[in-house]
């Protein structure tokens, strides 16, 4: 995806997650600088079993699917929000990925 497009991929799933979340969470998450860190994946598949193992653990999850207005066909998944939640909770998830 172009830079842009990434950017704003991102900042797709991670309001959604956070609207997705409880309320108690967002709180804690706001009080602590509302961190939000980027990840990359290898492929579509690696970011569903990313998705599927958030899910297992109890973690609110935000698939993103774009609506193909720009620059990808609709129905494109672009990106994944994980939580607002415990740090120790998400890295469970994610400690194997890189920083993109």
């Amino acid at each position: 995806l172009p830079s842009g497009k990434a950017i704003s991929q991102g900042s797709h799933a991670s309001v959604e997650a956070v609207l997705r979340s409880e309320k108690d969470k967002v709180n804690d998450w706001r009080k602590d600088g509302m961190a939000k860190i980027v990840l990359k994946v290898n492929s579509l598949d690696e970011l569903k079993k990313f998705n599927q193992i958030a899910k297992d653990l109890g973690l609110v999850t935000a698939l993103i699917t774009d609506a193909g207005r720009t620059t990808i066909e609709p129905g494109t998944i672009t990106a994944l929000g994980i939580g607002p939640d415990k740090d120790e909770k998400i890295d469970k998830v994610v400690k194997e990925l890189k920083l993109y």
